[in-house]
């Protein structure tokens, strides 16, 4: 446990950033999950719209170094192929 006062208060404000850190990813995880019901429902149109907004919340998320930058292009990348494919496939 923290002793001093200066150790307490880092304390207090790791917890603080934590909390806010893991509702930021919380968010960007249902944004996710919201591409891939789109593209499981074979609707093109509708998983293209809720890629856009989700492609917003990941560079967000990443600009806040909350993922890394690689990260974030590589989710971006993997939903943007399997919107193609659904193209491909149909």
């Amino acid at each position: 446990m923290a002793n001093s006062a200066q150790a307490r208060k880092r304390a207090r404000q790791a917890n603080v950033r934590r909390d806010h850190n893991m509702s930021q990813r919380s968010e960007m995880r249902t944004a996710i999950k919201n591409v891939r019901k789109a593209i499981l429902a074979g609707d093109k149109a509708a998983a293209q719209s809720v890629y856009v907004q989700a492609q917003a919340t990941i560079d967000s998320i990443a600009d806040k170094n909350i993922i890394h930058k690689n990260k974030a292009a590589r989710h971006k990348s993997r939903l943007s192929g399997a919107i193609k494919a659904m193209a491909a496939a149909a």
